[in-house]
């Protein structure tokens, strides 16, 4: 799935990985991207349409749904991080509303146009999928059930030729890692890895050094191994009556 000429929605596309996801793809030559934000969007570049999504809002996600005409791949990117410790079950909600509700609706929403042109979903994750981090564990958890989340769609949509990316990054120097004295890759360097996995049809995007460092790991470990197993199970599936 190269980026030239295809049609592109971005959610979060307003700061961070987002915004340069969005700058990234008009310079591999995108022919239209959709940057979808909660707040009102200008850009100069004629290629891009703000979309007011907020990936909470049913009547938004519906909106864009309709205002979409074509689209060859969705970057499910929009995400919320708060330090928490569990100990406000509403946290935990609402990391779970965005983080993994969120992509899950905008994905219904737009399925169709997806099925049409057997596109590419990108789920932006973290490596806290794998393993959490114990200064925010509801984000943790939420990405961690967006991991399985994906998991889940590349197997059950592989047979309308839609491939699903996971991208799993490390610190990232954006508004949610501010606080943190830790080493961090810039968002440019991080979309352009991205779109790098993309074009190269990787199933697990590791878009940084942290992250690179695992990669090969995961790709050769058994539990990667178990996902290729379970995914042929569902040939196996016995037709219902």
């Amino acid at each position: 799935m190269k980026i030239a000429n295809k049609t592109i929605l971005i959610t979060g596309a307003n700061r961070g990985i987002g915004a340069a996801l969005v700058e990234e793809a008009l310079r591999r030559g995108a022919k239209r991207v959709y940057a979808g934000t909660r707040k009102p969007l200008v850009h100069s570049d004629r290629r891009v349409t703000p979309l007011t999504l907020d990936v909470t809002n049913a009547e938004q996600i519906r909106a864009a749904g309709e205002k979409v005409e074509a689209l060859d791949i969705l970057i499910n990117n929009a995400g919320v991080s708060p330090f928490d410790d569990l100990g406000d079950r509403r946290v935990l909600e609402q990391q779970l509303a965005v983080n993994l509700f969120g992509p899950y609706q905008v994905t219904q929403a737009l399925l169709p146009l997806l099925t049409r042109s057997r596109g590419a979903i990108v789920n932006v994750l973290s490596l806290s999928s794998l393993a959490a981090v114990p200064f925010s564990p509801a984000y943790s958890i939420s990405k961690a059930a967006a991991f399985s989340l994906s998991q889940s769609q590349r197997t059950l949509l592989a047979d309308r030729g839609i491939s699903v990316h996971r991208v799993l990054p490390g610190p990232v120097d954006t508004d949610m890692t501010r606080g943190l004295d830790i080493p961090k890759a810039s968002p440019e360097s991080v979309a352009r890895a991205i779109l790098d996995g993309v074009d190269k049809g990787e199933e697990e995007i590791f878009p940084d050094p942290m992250s690179e460092s695992v990669a090969e790991g995961w790709r050769s470990g058994s539990v990667k191994a178990l996902e290729r197993q379970f995914a042929a199970y569902l040939q196996t599936k016995p037709a219902e009556a």
